[in-house]
């Protein structure tokens, strides 16, 4: 080799290192999750005993939410009746049953009542009939009422005003009474598979990882539950689920799901404003017509006097400069609204994401192993906001059919499938409910917006569905951002600590806590997507969009350009990044057992 190639060549060689360097040092890395970074090739993990303890039940069930404790309870009373021993697991991932969930919420009592007939006599947390429903359109400055007619989906008469974490803890308290196994602070993390290919159960999360991905001196593998009947209720954009579904195809045959997010505070209000069971809605400001949402504010009958608010954010908004929370914190300073918090005191905050596809939507709902139930499968009614009753109505047929399918005839795969499931859930309230207001929300997509929509909407419920069309929905929630140059920059008022607030100050209200030295759980596909697209395209709208400041873009030293900076003990498990980020390039995945919000009946 000439002396000539041997310098050009050390010279090649070199550049590819700077260029290396160069890149590491612009695009520094961010996702240590063994997910994204198998540890077979890991030298760290060469010695560490990976075998797990494994448990045999008979039903396991992901998630403790109304769906899941549904479900085992209706289990472990079929079992009763019928004279028959059967294992049901839930794990639920919150350190507390109840502790992740929030929702408005209004409950309808029809599956309560089925479910357990005797639940007044049973100290059911039930305590605010609802009294007075409101429906109202906000304009800059007014408020216009909006009727609401007798069996019309908004009409709230014959519900319940309650805190659904406290319902989901006495619903956990019934279930352990009949036998029911509960793990709270175990989180889900794997599905496990058959030889044939159908669910066999789940693994639970493995802790003891540091924050770069290798093994802490504490590490402990998670176990394995193996069960006939896995039943996924993980609630809304559930991370187990969203593997199910992708494994088995079984959003084939339905529309991509669409979504909103959901915030909410608690206050004890001036017991002159108080008004136990009244029922509040608005739609319009401060959104504007194109953007879909709306609020809610509802007294409680509590030793004090206490209201729950929250604000509403389709997640196909098209503006990337919107932040749902800034949208909320504006509401709250209305003039036809400010006055309910003048002189109280916010207790609590927190959010959530929300099916809104409705029956366009629903996917499969069984699979060799398994089924989906309550918001796993996106079972919510938009109009009523509501989809607890559905949840705990769907996990019971899941359960009914479980036990039809593990005691009864032999099963094509080594999964159990609850075959009658399907038709279970064809023949109930559930389907024709969301068969009636299917075209609701799609009646906003639309020239006029908000004013076509409501027209739209209003005709199908007058029809109550009997109308020969389906509507279809939007492109999926992540294609919906136009670039920031082409969308009209938002400039939010500063809040004054009183009415509106900041948005760390709210999220310590949620009693968030994680494990601060573990990989983070908001994995990234592509560590460079968020500096190069979202960034640069749309002037990073996850710094906006989610409402616990996990997402921040800050100066980087090395490479002289942003980069993001994920603050993953913030995170308050609402899923919205997963949701609405450009790219799908964000997957949230669970982080160690116990972490995340604390919430105390949201």
């Amino acid at each position: 080799m000439s002396a000539l190639l041997k310098l050009a060549r050390g010279a090649q060689k070199a550049l590819g290192s700077t260029r290396a360097y160069s890149d590491a040092a612009k695009y520094p890395k961010i996702t240590t999750h063994y997910t994204l970074n198998p540890r077979d090739k890991d030298p760290r993990w060469k010695d560490v005993d990976m075998e797990r303890f494994v448990d045999e039940v008979d039903i396991v069930i992901v998630g403790g939410g109304p769906a899941g404790m549904s479900a085992a309870i209706r289990a472990k009373q079929l079992a009763a009746e019928q004279e028959k021993e059967i294992r049901v697991c839930v794990v639920e991932k919150s350190a507390e049953v109840g502790g992740h969930l929030l929702s408005g919420a209004v409950l309808d009592p029809i599956a309560l009542n089925e479910l357990i007939p005797d639940w007044k006599d049973q100290g059911a947390p039930l305590n605010t009939p609802v009294t007075k429903d409101t429906f109202s359109f906000l304009t800059n400055s007014g408020r216009i009422p909006i009727p609401i007619f007798p069996g019309w989906p908004m009409d709230n008469h014959g519900g319940y005003v309650v805190r659904l974490g406290h319902v989901v803890r006495w619903l956990g308290e019934q279930a352990e009474a009949l036998g029911v196994e509960i793990y709270p602070g175990t989180a889900a993390s794997e599905v496990l598979f058959h030889e044939d290919g159908s669910v066999k159960g789940i693994a639970t999360n493995d802790v003891g990882i540091a924050k770069d991905g290798s093994p802490k001196d504490t590490f402990a593998r998670g176990m394995e539950l193996h069960a006939k009947t896995t039943i996924f209720a993980e609630g809304c954009r559930g991370h187990l689920s969203k593997q199910v579904m992708s494994k088995f195809n079984l959003n084939s045959n339905s529309a991509p799901q669409t979504y909103g997010i959901g915030l909410k505070e608690i206050w004890e209000i001036e017991p002159e404003k108080h008004q136990p069971g009244l029922v509040e809605h608005t739609i319009g400001w401060p959104l504007d017509k194109f953007t879909y949402g709306g609020s809610f504010l509802y007294h409680l009958n509590e030793g004090t006097p206490t209201i729950a608010v929250g604000f509403v954010v389709g997640l196909d908004y098209s503006n990337p400069w919107i932040s749902p929370f800034q949208e909320f914190q504006r509401f709250k300073t209305h003039p036809k609204v400010r006055h309910i918090f003048e002189g109280g005191n916010r207790i609590a905050y927190g959010a959530r994401a929300i099916n809104e596809g409705g029956f366009q939507s629903l996917p499969k709902l069984t699979f060799p192993g398994g089924c989906l139930v309550g918001c796993s499968a996106g079972f919510l009614n938009v109009p009523r906001i509501k989809g607890n009753h559905y949840a705990m109505k769907s996990g019971m047929l899941a359960a009914e059919s479980a036990m039809e399918s593990i005691f009864g005839e032999a099963q094509k795969t080594a999964g159990f499938e609850p075959t009658a499931y399907p038709e279970k859930i064809q023949n109930s309230y559930i389907w024709k409910d969301l068969k009636n207001v299917r075209n609701v929300r799609p009646a906003f997509h639309n020239p006029l917006g908000l004013y076509g929509g409501l027209v739209g909407s209003g005709f199908s419920i007058f029809l109550k569905g009997k109308e020969p069309w389906t509507l279809k929905h939007g492109p999926p929630d992540h294609e919906c951002l136009k670039p920031a140059s082409q969308s009209k920059q938002i400039v939010y008022p500063k809040p004054d600590g009183k009415i509106s607030f900041d948005l760390l100050s709210s999220v310590a209200l949620t009693g968030t806590n994680h494990e601060g030295d573990q990989p983070a759980h908001l994995t990234l596909k592509d560590d460079r997507v968020p500096v190069d697209h979202n960034l640069a395209l749309y002037e990073g709208p996850e710094s906006r969009f989610c409402p616990a400041g996990v997402y921040e873009f800050v100066p980087n030293e090395e490479g002289g350009n942003m980069k993001l900076q994920i603050n993953a003990q913030n995170c308050i498990h609402c899923k919205t990044c997963d949701i609405k980020d450009a790219k799908q390039n964000i997957n949230w995945v669970v982080p160690e057992g116990g972490g995340g919000p604390a919430y105390n009946g949201m």
